[in-house]
């Protein structure tokens, strides 16, 4: 069987808007995480509040084109799936767990490496995006340095490097992390 998608529902009277078929990592991006975190989420061209609007979650098989049209999506979506909402909303968001996940140290593709194999069927962009917030988050919580030849490079330096395609690519950039990183100054 293959991993189940997620499809969600924001209602705000009198507005309503839902998404369908979305990817773990894609409705963690998009929803599940700036959800927790209190933060908009933007969805048909509206801004939705935590704070305001209801969110819905289901979990289920891929609804097909035909399933969704004519307003049957949501019917669909909630007669052949799971409501799953408060359960997603309880976990780790994706981007906590991978952080966990990693090891104390790692080169910039390993990182990339881990996500595709912790997220194999999610696509490429996806997998790129969690790597990338993983690392920016790590970084800016202090909890790891990035180096390249074994010297950490300087906080204003790391939009300059991780912006940079060959940064993911290349084995000489490397996340590191331990009891001393946090100890390190950082220049602001």
């Amino acid at each position: 069987m293959s991993e189940p998608v997620f499809h969600v529902e924001l209602r705000q009277f009198p507005n309503v808007a839902r998404a369908f078929n979305l990817s773990r990592a894609e409705f963690e991006a998009r929803i599940a995480g700036p959800w927790r975190a209190g933060r908009t989420i933007e969805l048909d061209d509206r801004r939705w509040d935590p704070d305001k609007a209801r969110l819905s979650v289901y979990a289920g098989r891929a609804l097909a084109p035909e399933e969704i049209g004519l307003g049957r999506g949501w019917g669909n979506a909630s007669r052949t799936g799971e409501e799953v909402t408060e359960r997603v909303l309880a976990q780790p968001s994706a981007v906590e767990s991978f952080k966990a996940e990693l090891p104390p140290r790692i080169a910039l593709p390993g990182v990339v490496a881990l996500a595709g194999a912790r997220y194999p069927r999610a696509r490429v962009s996806e997998r790129l995006a969690l790597a990338e917030q993983a690392v920016w988050e790590l970084l800016h919580e202090r909890r790891a340095r990035l180096t390249r030849s074994g010297r950490a490079l300087a906080r204003e330096d790391w939009a300059v490097v991780l912006l940079r395609w060959d940064a993911w690519t290349s084995p000489e950039l490397w996340l590191e992390s331990g009891d001393d990183v946090g100890d390190q100054p950082l220049a602001l």
